[in-house]
This record gives C-alpha cells, sequence and structure tokens, in this order.
C-alpha cells in the first residue's frame, strides 16, 4: 500500500493503539521511522521497540508505555509535511508544551530532539512534535 506521508502514518498508528489501550503496534520500517522510534523511547514516550519481519515486508514493533491505565503519549502532531515542508532555524526550534514535550528535528547531523539541536546549534527539518 502507497502512503503519501509514512511519518504521518507512524504516528496515526501510535496515537490510535494508545487511545485503544494496545500494548504494542506494527508500523512499516524504515530508517527514518527508526530514529525516531530511538528518540520515543529515550525519552520514555514508548517502553522499547523491536526490529523484525511480517511476512515479505520489514516492520517495527513499538511497545507501548502506560502509567496505570492512562497512555505516555498523550498527544502527537506532525509539523512538516509533504505539501509543506517546516523549517526551524537554530534559534527558532520550538518548545512543545514549556518543555514537557518533545520536537522531533531533521537536521544535517542526523535526525534528533529539539533540545539536542539547540545544544549542537543546529537548525533543520521540524518533524513532529509529542507531548
Amino acid at each position: 500500500m502507497n502512503v503519501s506521508d509514512p511519518i504521518a502514518d507512524m504516528l496515526t498508528r501510535i496515537r490510535n493503539a494508545s487511545q485503544a489501550r494496545h500494548e504494542e503496534v506494527l508500523v512499516p520500517a524504515s530508517r527514518t521511522k527508526l530514529a525516531i522510534a530511538q528518540i520515543l523511547r529515550d525519552e520514555g514516550f514508548i517502553e522499547d521497540f523491536s526490529e523484525g519481519r511480517e511476512g515479505p515486508m520489514a516492520v517495527l514493533r513499538l511497545k507501548l508505555k502506560y502509567v496505570g491505565k492512562v497512555p505516555v503519549v498523550s498527544g502527537l502532531k506532525r509539523v512538516s509535511k509533504p505539501g509543506l515542508r517546516v523549517y526551524a532555524a537554530k534559534t527558532d526550534i520550538p518548545r512543545v508544551l514549556g518543555g514537557l514535550g518533545i520536537v522531533i528535528v531533521s537536521t544535517s547531523q542526523g535526525i534528533m530532539t529539539g533540545s539536542r539541536a539547540r545544544k549542537g546549534q543546529l537548525g533543520g527539518e521540524v518533524m513532529a512534535m509529542v507531548w
């Protein structure tokens, strides 16, 4: 199945699975999605992830994280879309909920959080916000 925005598809799958209280969600794998999953795990939004195969397709299996029965991920938003790319200079990288959330930025040094991009004085494409 062709998806015009695979990153938005991944974020939507995570949002839907967490609202439905699923323990894990399967996402078609790519290097970009793997980097986003690593950031989500490192920042504590998901428990863990693993790469594998589901038939002929490579998939990421994300294990979602909950506090009691409340999902840790309360919101996900795709910022830069294929039809409207959003870029930010090193001084203009947005903060999410005053620092309670994270922004995922694609820089020349790779995909990283907004705070790490600010420390490295890097700008780039603002991919998504998670809170």
